[in-house]
């Protein structure tokens, strides 16, 4: 059974209430309650958490090696700010999907450079709440394929 740690970063506690029209109306826990059943369809185990906090976030990823197989991460804010959460990515030694609600290259100029992705596998974006589904699938894939399951 692939461990899948799930990362929510700045203000994301805030989704379901925090501008409904770029993020929608789906509050964090009904993400995370999705995936929960979405990871037991796929035959993964998750793990969830979110932080405002860059360090918390970094030292999540540094200490994910043997807990994890792999990562979804929505860095949110700090996507566009944190070099340093990218070299977290990079180091961490997991796959990592990048995940956001909304389309950042639908957005603000600034919001279009991304300090992560080029350490993740991958990047799902502008699909809402269904971004995050769509990323544990490509990750659970993933995964099957680079280092299967003994059953």
């Amino acid at each position: 059974m692939h461990r899948i740690l799930v990362l929510h970063g700045p203000n994301l506690q805030a989704l379901g209430h925090r501008e409904p029209d770029v993020y929608g109306s789906t509050p964090l826990e009904a993400i995370d309650g999705a995936l929960r059943v979405l990871a037991g369809e796929l035959g993964c185990e998750i793990e969830c958490h979110q932080s405002n906090h860059e360090g918390v976030l970094i030292d999540a990823l540094h200490t994910a090696r043997g807990r994890a197989d792999g990562v979804l991460l929505n860095p949110a804010g700090l996507t566009h700010t944190s070099v340093a959460l990218g070299d977290a990515v990079r180091a961490c030694g997991l796959p990592v999907i990048e995940v956001h609600v909304s389309n950042p290259h639908a957005r603000e100029a600034f919001r279009h450079v991304s300090y992560v992705s080029s350490g993740a596998v991958g990047v799902v974006q502008g699909f809402g709440p269904d971004s995050y589904r769509l990323a544990l699938r490509g990750l659970a894939g993933y995964l099957s394929r680079a280092h299967p399951v003994a059953t």
